[in-house]
């Protein structure tokens, strides 16, 4: 086993879907195979615009051969392994590249950085684990102030244990909760996606939740496009099945529900959910159709 680097992009090529399949080319199967019950971490080129870098983790949980595609092969991920990360974190920092692993014996950046799937030291992921999912709130186990140069000397017997507290922090629904609120109250901007309002409480905290669109018990994952901004009563009512989204996002209310004038006099005047500005952060047309099926009363 072994942690590696995927390297995927909104506009790409290949059929992908981040939360659950990463599609690729024979070229890469030995490398994609020595990551198989390990986690990769997901990684979005320079040369994108508003890159977000180093910006999600999941579990490779199989390899099969893509059944559509001659050549091709699918990396299945573990189902709710997967999580984006509350700080995208760049290809470079303060004192150099964040990934130690792509620089030649000369320091400098290699071929490496260009592999679409390659191979990441424990040390390298944890830097890049830690720097993504910090929070305010200090949820992960500090790895030290130490430079770069000075991380990569440390001895191994503290590698291994903080790789297993980074591990087991992965696991951790905890840890998960906080970083899911976080990455979508940020897309909506702490407003409510139903009703528009933007309330902050005395305390200086949004009074809104991050709900998800395909629940955590239905396998649903920890992605910005599976997270919708709500109030309590619209998360409720979300979650009971008396409200739900169009793929269009707009509003639909449930014959079912007892006040369905109330419940719409709740919702902001143009009939559709707000939306984030980024596409990749909006709600994913599978996910919405997921709960239409399975949680709208209809």
């Amino acid at each position: 086993m072994a942690f590696g680097v995927f390297i995927h992009r909104v506009d790409s090529i290949y059929d992908d879907s981040p939360a659950e399949r990463y599609q690729f080319p024979s070229q890469y199967l030995s490398r994609a195979e020595a990551c198989i019950d390990d986690w990769i971490i997901y990684y979005e080129p320079r040369k994108v615009a508003e890159t977000r870098g180093y910006y999600a983790v999941a579990k490779l949980q199989q390899i099969i051969p893509d059944p559509t595609a001659a050549g091709m092969f699918l990396a299945l991920i573990e189902p709710g392994s997967y999580l984006d990360f509350a700080n995208p974190v760049p290809f470079s920092g303060p004192d150099g590249v964040i990934e130690t692993g792509v620089l030649n014996e000369t320091g400098r950046i290699s071929g490496r950085a260009q592999s679409a799937v390659r191979p990441i030291s424990a040390i390298d992921f944890n830097r890049i684990i830690a720097l993504g999912l910090a929070v305010d709130d200090g949820i992960l186990p500090r790895i030290g102030d130490a430079p770069i140069s000075s991380v990569r000397e440390e001895k191994l017997p503290f590698h291994y244990e903080v790789q297993r507290e980074r591990v087991t922090v992965l696991g951790s629904r905890v840890v998960r909760d906080r970083i899911f609120r976080k990455i979508v109250l940020r897309a909506y901007d702490s407003r409510c996606a139903i009703t528009g309002l933007k309330l902050i409480n005395g305390g200086g905290r949004a009074e809104v939740e991050a709900a998800h669109i395909r629940s955590v018990e239905a396998n649903g994952p920890d992605i910005v496009s599976n997270g919708i901004s709500l109030s309590g009563t619209a998360h409720w009512m979300f979650d009971r099945g008396l409200i739900s989204l169009n793929d269009d996002l707009q509003i639909l209310v449930s014959r079912q529900a007892n006040d369905p004038d109330g419940i719409r006099a709740m919702i902001n005047k143009s009939g559709r959910a707000l939306a984030p500005k980024r596409m990749v952060e909006r709600p994913h047309p599978h996910f919405l159709s997921w709960h239409r099926e399975h949680c709208f009363k209809h």
